[in-house]
Formats: structure tokens, sequence, C-alpha cells
């Protein structure tokens, strides 16, 4: 309706003039809707006991042919054209509803107090602004049931639902954990530190003084190259610490869209995420979240391994640090990422413990066998989805 409105459709305006109040236009509807219903079987009943008298028949007559007439042509007919399209029933039906309103205001809104009134009574509320669902879980809603119905495929379905959970994702869900943050020490000499620069996949690599916390600058491989041809290739000629940038810090409680923000005002494309204590925790950039919405971006440089294997029975075996957003995106699952990011971190949550080699969970609809750890940590776990019965 609102497409066709902006569109110059007048029908489709005053449709929408309705439906701004829907609580006064439900009102309407039902009180003449129960108006004409119940006057027309009186009028029934007064008919038939005029031809059949004053007796039982008449009355059994009278309801069971206006029970029928209601049924049909006041009920189920007009119902199932509006469900087959509701558009152009809406605006067939929309200027004489218009006037409907308008003759019932004055006493629907009545009926909107006594019910309100009611409803507070029992602690209910009932105001325009008590809406259960925001606006972007509606559009989710609508889009997961247009989705289930074939209606959206699985691309623009995700596509759609990342960008609306930019606002609801902290960077700490997506960013990449500082024990796998290729780091520059400027302690080293200076030739291994330019060697492994280059050798690296990525374009920008933090610098830090004896301890990985002191971060004192990012060096991107555009500057050290360039600075390369300045030197004429001696490396020793090179300060790295002046051609490195500026780096940037980012609280791990920042949301996606604050990121995304701020990397457009800062003209930035990198950032370090860091606690309230500020230490390194990882890094993000401006496609890790760009991924989110669009899926993943894979480059010349980027590992075809995602870390989700799939076997031939059906099951997946997966690393322990692939996110569960990323798994649930690639096989269309719902595992809940509330209390966890990680595989691993959901299987340890799930069943309060470090769980050893072979140890096997049932959760969520899926059963988790432990394949690989290290120390701590769970490396590598096999996911299998438990058929459930049908009743």
């Amino acid at each position: 309706m609102h497409k066709f409105e902006s569109d110059g459709n007048r029908r489709a305006r005053r449709v929408n003039f309705l439906i701004r109040d829907r609580e006064r236009l439900l009102g309407s509807i039902l009180l003449g809707n129960n108006l004409v219903n119940i006057l027309a079987t009186s009028l029934a009943t007064s008919v038939f006991i005029s031809i059949f008298g004053a007796t039982g028949l008449a009355n059994a007559i009278a309801t069971f042919t206006m029970t029928i007439l209601v049924l049909i042509f006041a009920e189920v007919a007009p119902k199932t054209a509006a469900i087959a399209r509701p558009d152009a029933f809406a605006m067939l039906v929309a200027p004489v509803m218009r006037w409907v309103v308008v003759v019932f205001a004055p006493i629907t809104r009545i009926i909107q107090l006594i019910v309100r009134g009611v409803f507070h009574l029992f602690g209910l509320d009932v105001s325009k602004n008590s809406s259960v669902f925001t606006a972007a879980e509606e559009l989710r809603g609508a889009i997961d049931l247009h989705h289930s119905e074939g209606r959206v495929n699985k691309e623009a379905r995700d596509l759609i639902r990342g960008a609306l959970d930019l606002h609801e994702i902290r960077i700490e869900e997506i960013m990449v954990h500082r024990k796998s943050i290729e780091m520059l020490d400027l302690n080293k000499p200076q030739q291994e530190i330019i060697r492994q620069a280059l050798d690296s996949r990525h374009t920008r690599l933090p610098l830090y003084e004896s301890d990985p916390d002191n971060i004192v600058g990012v060096l991107h491989a555009k500057d050290l190259l360039r600075s390369i041809w300045d030197a004429d290739g001696k490396p020793d000629n090179i300060d790295l610490k002046a051609i490195s940038r500026t780096p940037y810090f980012a609280p791990e409680t920042t949301t996606l869209q604050e990121q995304l923000d701020a990397f457009k005002i800062k003209q930035e494309h990198f950032a370090l995420v860091v606690d309230e204590y500020g230490a390194i925790m990882g890094l993000v950039t401006l496609e890790d979240i760009l991924e989110e919405i669009v899926g993943e971006i894979e480059d010349e440089y980027d590992s075809p391994v995602q870390g989700v294997r799939p076997q031939g029975d059906g099951s997946l075996n997966v690393d322990g640090d692939v996110t569960i957003r990323d798994l649930n995106r690639a096989m269309d699952w719902n595992l809940p990422d509330d209390e966890a990011v990680t595989v691993a971190g959901l299987v340890i949550h799930e069943g309060q413990c470090i769980p050893d080699i072979g140890q096997t969970f049932s959760f969520h609809g899926f059963r988790f066998r432990i394949l690989r750890r290290r120390r701590n940590q769970i490396t590598a776990v096999k996911i299998t989805p438990i058929e459930t019965p049908v009743i």
C-alpha cells in the first residue's frame, strides 16, 4: 500500500489513512458487521414467524437459514476474496469503509475506552506504543515467512537480514581473535620484519614494541612498497615506525552499525578491538562488516577452506573457531548465538565443561562430537543433525 501510494494511487492513500488507526478501523468493522448480522437475523425471524406463526419451527428455520446466509455471504465469501487479493480488495472497499469509520467514530471511541478500561484492570497495555516487536523484528519475520513460502531465495533473505542485524551484533562477535592476528615486532631485525610483511596475505599489519598489547602503528603494504622504492631497495634505510599509520582502537561492545559509521567518518578500513582494560582482543575490518551483509567475500589471497567440511554421511566437520552466525548462514540452520560466538563456545556453554576428545553432546537438534582439542581449546567438532520423528 505504501508503494502504491508513493506511485500516486489515490485508493491506496485511502487504505493507508484507514490503517493508521487500526483499532478504530477494527472497531468500526466489527460494529457494522454485528449490527448487520443481528438486524438481518431479527428481520428474518419476523418474516418466518409471520409465515409459520410464533412456533419453534419458525425460529428453527430462521436460525438455520440465516446461519447459512451469514456464513457464506457475510463471512466466508468476502474473507476468502480478501485473502486471495488483499491489496485489490482493500482498495475496492476503502471508499465505503471511510464513511463507515466516520459514521461510527463516536460509538467506536466509547467502545475503545471501555475495552482499554477493562484491560487496564487486568494490567494489560493495549496502547499504540506497546508493540511487542520492533520494526526490524517484523521485517525479519516477513522475510523468513516469504523465504519459507519460496518467494524469497536464501541469498536475498541473508542479505536483508544481515543489514537488519547490524544494530544488534557487536564487533567482538565477528572480530579476528588476537591469537590469529599477524603482527610485526619492531624489535626484530629490519629485514626480517619487511620479509614477514611482504609474505603476509594482509595489506595492513599492526606494529608493536616488546609487548603485543603495545601497538605503536599499523603498517600498510602500499606505504611499505613506496618506502622500499624510495630507499632504492635498501631495507635498513626505512623507518617502519615513521611510515606506519596511527592505530585506530574500538571498544569490543561497539555494534557493527556504529563501527561502520565510524569507518565512513574516519575513512578507515581497519580497527583494533580492545576490552574495558585496553587490552587487545582482536581486530575488525570494513570487509568483515560487509561480509555480515553480503556473505563471504573471497579474494585471491583468501583461503578456500572456511572451516566447514561436509561429510558423506550428512554430518559436518567444523573448526572450533567457526562462528555460529557463519555456520547458520552457510547451512541455513538456527543454532543460538546469544551465549556463545563460536561453535567451540556453544559446546562449552551447553556442556558446562571443557569436553574431552570423543565426548558427545546433543542439543538444539544436533549431535556434537569432539574431534580435536589443544589444551583447553576445542579445535574441531563433528556436527550431525538429529532427525526428529514425525508424530
